[in-house]
């Protein structure tokens, strides 16, 4: 939340004085739709390349920040869609805009978009990380889920990225697709692993609704195997940390150093603002999104508006109960006497009922004085402790046992 009108030169020594700032940027373009993608996302049409990256520009005119960003992420949509001229002048406003290169800069890219005049834009502009979507190596899986790749333009990309001096790269591998075997979930571990890359994010497929996947499952035509996924989990983490990947969050193992810096501050509750159609913000007290749709966002912008969707505003219990949901899911747990510290009086007698009911089922265990952390049966039930807080931060009573 720099001053737009200014731009400061930031060091490494005055960024860590300050609590971290990330910047999210929605690129909405997709040339195809997965199965299961619930995102917004367009066909780009004639102009809407120019068209987006004004209203980015005016976007960031409007924005205010107080401090430096220090992570930026680029998610979609598929943001590698966009020309690299587009790329270097996206990077040109956010690097003009901040007045520094981020400590992290993060790209997701579809293996299809991998190529070298935006691999070198990507590198130009700063660009440190880059987030693969693999999802899996298999044929027969991809087309379950509606994905124009192979195995063969996967190996192709990861090896372009290492040619072209990327050194942090994440690969995304999905689970629990209808049909699939544990031994082609180990294979498609195993391959991931053999690559060396520097994190790897595993996610349970999910049936979003008003998604093909969702009107597949509706028809009968795939169908739901939720007991597998526990066995999914604990194979992801056998072969991973063997690997020498460590799980420091339910769904994500890294290298030591290699977490990523821009989500672990979004899960501890942090700040971040979004820009672009569809980006949501955590900013000063609330919560809020611009439209989810390139006309109205761009409409909103002319109008010298923005993140005039899905406005709340932010309590000290939400904050709490949120840092608690998604810091049970980190392998450090949470350190309760520092979130208390926070947010002064949240964890109020109830939530410490839930919290000690947790560690007397076996669910989490407390290090030291006041670090709570999640057992290995209880990373395993994270979204129903997690369902279970919000529940008790809802209604103000104790929910059932996960």
């Amino acid at each position: 939340m720099m001053r737009s009108e200014s731009a400061t030169t930031v060091t490494p020594e005055k960024s860590r004085r300050v609590a971290p700032l990330g910047l999210y940027l929605h690129v909405p373009f997709c040339a195809t739709t997965c199965d299961f993608c619930a995102f917004y996302q367009k066909t780009p049409e004639k102009g809407d390349f120019r068209r987006y990256v004004d209203g980015v520009r005016r976007e960031l005119e409007l924005a205010t920040w107080d401090r430096p960003v220090t992570t930026v992420f680029w998610g979609g949509g598929t943001p590698g869609l966009l020309p690299p001229e587009f790329i270097q002048e996206l990077g040109g406003l956010l690097r003009e805009k901040t007045g520094c290169t981020p400590e992290e800069w993060s790209v997701e890219l579809t293996p299809e978009a991998v190529r070298d005049g935006r691999l070198e834009a990507l590198r130009r502009i700063g660009v440190n990380r880059i987030s693969l979507g693999v999802q899996s190596f298999q044929p027969r899986l991809l087309e379950v889920i509606g994905r124009k790749s192979s195995r063969k333009a996967i190996l192709a990309a990861y090896a372009k990225l290492r040619e072209h001096g990327f050194d942090n790269v994440n690969l995304d591998l999905m689970f629990a697709f209808p049909g699939q075997t544990p031994e082609e979930w180990e294979s498609d571990l195993r391959e991931a692993a053999a690559l060396a890359p520097e994190h790897l994010s595993t996610y349970c497929l999910t049936f979003e609704e008003d998604t093909a996947l969702w009107v597949k499952l509706s028809r009968g035509e795939v169908a739901l195997d939720e007991e597998k996924e526990a066995v999914y989990f604990e194979i992801a983490e056998s072969v991973l940390e063997e690997a020498g990947l460590y799980k420091y969050e339910t769904s994500n193992y890294a290298r030591p150093g290699r977490e990523c810096r821009h989500n672990l501050n979004t899960w501890r509750m942090f700040e971040w603002d979004g820009i672009g159609p569809a980006a949501a913000s955590q900013r000063g007290g609330w919560r809020y999104a611009n439209p989810a749709a390139l006309d109205e966002w761009l409409e909103d912008l002319e109008n010298g508006r923005r993140g005039t969707a899905d406005r709340v505003r932010i309590t000290p219990d939400m904050l709490a109960a949120d840092s608690l949901v998604f810091g049970l899911r980190l392998r450090n747990g949470v350190d309760l006497a520092g979130l208390e510290e926070r947010f002064p009086g949240t964890l109020n007698p109830a939530l410490r009922a839930f919290l000690d009911r947790l560690q007397t089922e076996g669910l989490a265990a407390m290090t030291g004085s006041s670090v709570l952390s999640l057992s290995p049966r209880g990373r395993l039930l994270a979204d129903r402790i997690g369902a279970g807080i919000l529940e008790l931060r809802e209604s103000g009573t104790t929910p059932p046992a996960p």
